[in-house]
């Protein structure tokens, strides 16, 4: 089978995922990955694929022991997806031990926990992601207790893999996700003020 659609991966992820706040994240992580593909000249459809199916399985088999991203990996083979989505699926999480070779897997890394941050940011914001510029995102960063699961070691790591100035993949990544704002629930108090 070849690579799933964008829809047909929204689709299945739809089908294994009830919870709101997951669902949005993988729609941020999508749109992080369809504009790196766009940028590097690569198949945007299949990075956009891949950014919404790298939690499949999260809902259901949330045990980092046995579960994900697991149990995903065995359906994608299954269902004949591309190595190279399997791979990237498989690197976003470094307990495995699966070395991130490919752009599209260092891309995966460098946006996933960095799209999950950049919305937590928005959410404490008056104005959501709307003016939000790097400087705010690594105020953020510095308060341990804000996030608090997510590594900021990862953060950093995963622009340093993709050859990415830090400050300059903040940017790009808050750009990614700051045209679908409503949809990604990171728009802000938009109500006029009285």
């Amino acid at each position: 089978m070849p690579a799933p659609s964008r829809d047909e991966a929204w689709e299945l992820f739809c089908e294994w995922t009830e919870s709101e706040s997951l669902r949005r994240h993988v729609l941020g992580v999508e749109a992080a990955m369809r504009a790196y593909a766009e940028r590097y000249g690569e198949d945007a459809e299949l990075w956009a694929a891949t950014g919404i199916l790298h939690d499949l399985d999260y809902e259901k088999h949330p045990d980092l022991e046995t579960g994900h991203p697991r149990v995903a990996l065995a359906l994608f083979a299954e269902r004949g997806y591309p190595p190279e989505l399997i791979e990237a699926v498989a690197g976003h999480a470094p307990y495995l031990g699966v070395p991130r070779e490919t752009r599209m897997s260092k891309a995966l890394f460098a946006v996933d926990e960095l799209s999950g941050f950049i919305a937590a940011v928005a959410l404490v914001r008056p104005t959501g992601i709307a003016g939000m510029t790097p400087k705010s995102v690594k105020k953020k960063m510095k308060q341990p207790s804000f996030a608090a699961a997510v590594s900021r070691d990862d953060m950093r790591l995963g622009a340093a893999e993709l050859g990415e100035d830090f400050d300059a993949h903040l940017a790009f990544v808050i750009a990614a996700l700051e045209p679908r704002a409503e949809e990604l629930g990171l728009a802000g108090d938009t109500a006029p003020a009285a």
